[in-house]
């Protein structure tokens, strides 16, 4: 029997042992639910579904401490690459994401946090990382709703080169019901060479059910502006699993989409997510 390789793009962990890995101050331990989700258990989930590589992505509990998430990165070389956080709001973001590159991070989670809307990407700091990011091909990862869209827009046209990364399908269909005109503001980033999709969070998607056939429309919508080569699974464990299974996420796209030829999902379930966060091995 031959050997999947697939990549699941987004997934976060997290420990008990708070005395080497403490939480931020703003969260305390009763947030962490699960209490504890290590490496061990991510596998444990992955493995039989054909997932043997992994992209973690840094756990808000840990504020802008990579340390854990580096820490297991360098525990299974090979197995994860890392989306970590630095501080855009602080004096040089992009000498830290040059530091964290060189341990094997290539990307950065970027989200708005209290400031309007509409200028959430303003300032130095966040332009810092955009030229980073273009000069060193370190991606920015917005997890954001439809509504910061327009502001990302704009930095794409002002850095072309600069992969970006949106995660879970721009969250459409996470709090309303999935509509055109939503489906029309992501397929329109498309136009952005260097944007790409994470087709993921199913579990918190339109009916939020398995076998999760409502997305089939969006996601193949989104195929066809992205294309395949622009797209990357992930499950966002530990989330995906609470209260669903690991093997519904990826059955969606790998067993239900019929849209899909074989080497679209090769490249959806695997390249993308290779050729970026683990230089095509």
């Amino acid at each position: 029997m031959k050997v999947m390789e697939y990549i699941d793009a987004h997934v976060h962990v997290w420990t008990d042992d708070f005395e080497h890995y403490p939480i931020a101050e703003s969260y305390a331990k009763e947030d962490m639910k699960p209490a504890t989700f290590p490496p061990e258990t991510l596998l444990a989930h992955a493995r039989p579904s054909g997932v043997n590589r992994i992209v973690l992505i840094q756990m808000s509990f840990y504020g802008f401490d990579n340390s854990y998430m580096l820490d297991v990165m360098e525990q299974y070389p090979g197995t994860f690459s890392g989306i970590a956080v630095v501080d855009w709001n602080g004096t040089r973001p992009d000498e830290e994401m040059a530091r964290l590159a060189e341990r094997g991070v290539r990307g950065f989670r970027v989200q708005p946090k209290g400031t309007a809307i509409e200028s959430w990407l303003d300032g130095e700091g966040f332009e810092r990382m955009f030229r980073m990011g273009a000069e060193r091909h370190l991606a920015i990862c917005p997890l954001i709703n439809l509504d910061a869209l327009p502001a990302l827009d704009k930095q794409c046209e002002r850095f072309p080169e600069t992969p970006v990364i949106i995660d879970h399908l721009c969250r459409i269909g996470a709090s309303q019901p999935i509509m055109e005109a939503h489906i029309d503001q992501l397929c329109a980033m498309a136009r952005h060479t260097n944007v790409m999709v994470k087709v993921s969070a199913f579990y918190a998607l339109g009916k939020k059910m398995p076998p999760y056939d409502d997305l089939r429309e969006l996601i193949h919508r989104v195929y066809e502006a992205f294309g395949p080569k622009r797209l990357m699974w992930a499950s966002d464990c530990p989330f995906q699993v609470v209260t669903h299974t690991y093997e519904d996420s990826i059955a969606l796209v790998r067993d239900r989409l019929d849209f899909l030829s074989e080497t679209d999902k090769k490249q959806i379930l695997q390249k993308t997510a290779e050729d970026f966060f683990f230089g095509g091995r």
